[in-house]
């Protein structure tokens, strides 16, 4: 750990003790111990921890913290920008907005000047004739058509305005960490869910990747992550067990 990141950390835990100095403890320990968890990165971690404060919501001290944890370990809030934009069709857009909105609050207070980004293509924001072709596989298209024409419209929607890749944007490894995240906090741990441990997967993480991801947001609720952890582990038996003519992992941009 860098000097720069452990100054951040002791300012943060102090800016905690002025609170309750044994809470403070409690949050120094737990903080340490998923840190330590190898298998992520400090930009996922830093990811994981923002999509947590966008979904609680807990946009206060928490997000501050967070976001300036992030900067000590080379996140920018330029990457947390992308981070948001590409979470808010899971996490929705009103939540959304309001991690932006307290996000350019903490950049004007520190000075700091996000990268412009691109605007995206006209065709990307269309439906109808005039829309680029849906990045979404044809067997979940169909799955989404049944439960309702409008809503695969919106879907295709969506996933057309995340399908960019390279510079400035996640990795799929990343959306996929964020994706099953969301799942967590919203318990939705069925098929978006799978869908998402299968992102991460594509996106090159091993099934330990996966279960890593899941020790590090535990700190944001146990009993969350207990009913994840079922999901999991069932799901990855699932995927481990030989089967003749087993299906795909259900795919989503």
């Amino acid at each position: 750990m860098s000097t720069t990141t452990e100054a951040t950390r002791a300012t943060n835990l102090d800016r905690v003790a002025a609170l309750d100095p044994v809470f403070a403890q409690m949050v120094g320990a737990t903080a340490e111990h998923v840190h330590a968890i190898p298998e992520l990165t400090d930009r996922e971690k830093t990811f994981l921890c923002v999509v947590a404060d966008v979904c609680q919501p807990s946009l206060g001290l928490a997000f501050e913290a967070h976001v300036r944890a992030g900067i000590g370990r080379g996140v920018s809030t330029t990457d947390i920008r992308a981070l948001l934009r590409f979470i808010s069709y899971d996490c929705g857009y009103p939540a959304a907005a309001a991690g932006f909105e307290r996000l350019a609050e903490f950049e004007a207070a520190e000075g700091l000047s996000p990268d412009e980004a691109a605007p995206l293509a006209a065709d990307l924001l269309e439906t109808g004739p005039g829309a680029a072709p849906s990045p979404l596989p044809d067997a979940v298209r169909a799955q989404l058509r049944e439960l309702d024409d409008h809503f695969a419209e919106f879907f295709d929607l969506q996933s057309r305005m995340r399908s960019g890749a390279g510079p400035g944007t996640l990795t799929e490894r990343e959306r996929g960490f964020a994706s099953m995240s969301i799942d967590v906090h919203y318990q939705t741990l069925e098929e978006t869910f799978q869908a998402h441990v299968g992102r991460a997967s594509r996106g090159g993480a091993s099934h330990d990747d996966v279960r890593a991801a899941l020790r590090f947001n535990a700190q944001f609720g146990v009993t969350r992550a207990w009913s994840a952890w079922k999901a999991l582990n069932a799901y990855l038996a699932e995927l481990e067990t030989p089967r003749t003519g087993a299906g795909s992992v259900p795919v989503v941009p």
